[in-house]
């Protein structure tokens, strides 16, 4: 099960009985507590990992997707990639999930040494559509909290990594997601011609 609703033309508070309870049978809370571990790991923009785990999740909801094995990949999605020596049987042993949710968090999880444009272009060309449709609420998430405490070269190498990597995978699995992600690098590179403006000014 992917998505169960338009964002375009519905809200959440529109989702059938049905698919309500699909998303209430779903038993987050061995992957919440995986999720606990990174809430030491801060992050550029202020917040921690932790934080932008359940934000992700909250994003692919929004959109409405309820698939169980992404939604509880999304809760875990960071944490083999930023823990060091992190156990990746304590996520394929959480639940009878576990094994897929591994697989798909392994999808998003970039390897030791892997060049970030080597590893996105791999998820672009190769990732399925979960791996897809994750990584771009991943970016949503990561570009909201983008700027305003990180430097402008930084947010100009994200904003291109994301208009050439990130906007392929929305627009061939969602395109809301594409257009948020495309009103999202907008206003970046808004803030930074702005910021441009003033520095100049002073």
């Amino acid at each position: 099960m992917g998505r169960v609703f338009n964002t375009a033309t519905e809200k959440p508070s529109e989702m059938d009985k049905d698919h309500m309870l699909m998303l209430s049978d779903i038993k987050l809370a061995p992957y919440m507590q995986i999720a606990t571990s990174l809430i030491g790991k801060a992050r550029f923009a202020g917040g921690n990992m932790f934080r932008h785990q359940i934000d992700t999740m909250g994003i692919l909801i929004d959109y409405g997707y309820i698939d169980s094995v992404l939604l509880k990949a999304s809760c875990v999605h960071d944490v083999i990639e930023d823990i060091p020596g992190y156990d990746p049987n304590l996520i394929a042993n959480a639940d009878s999930d576990g094994p897929e949710v591994l697989k798909l968090v392994m999808e998003v999880t970039k390897k030791q040494g892997q060049l970030k444009r080597e590893f996105l272009r791999g998820i672009l060309e190769e990732g399925s559509h979960n791996a897809k449709v994750l990584k771009c609420a991943d970016r949503i998430s990561n570009m909201i909290s983008l700027g305003f405490v990180t430097s402008a070269e930084f947010i100009e190498r994200y904003c291109d990594e994301t208009e050439y990597f990130i906007f392929p995978l929305a627009l061939e699995v969602d395109y809301n997601m594409y257009q948020e992600l495309i009103n999202l690098v907008m206003s970046r590179r808004k803030y930074l011609e702005d910021s441009k403006y003033f520095d100049n000014y002073e």
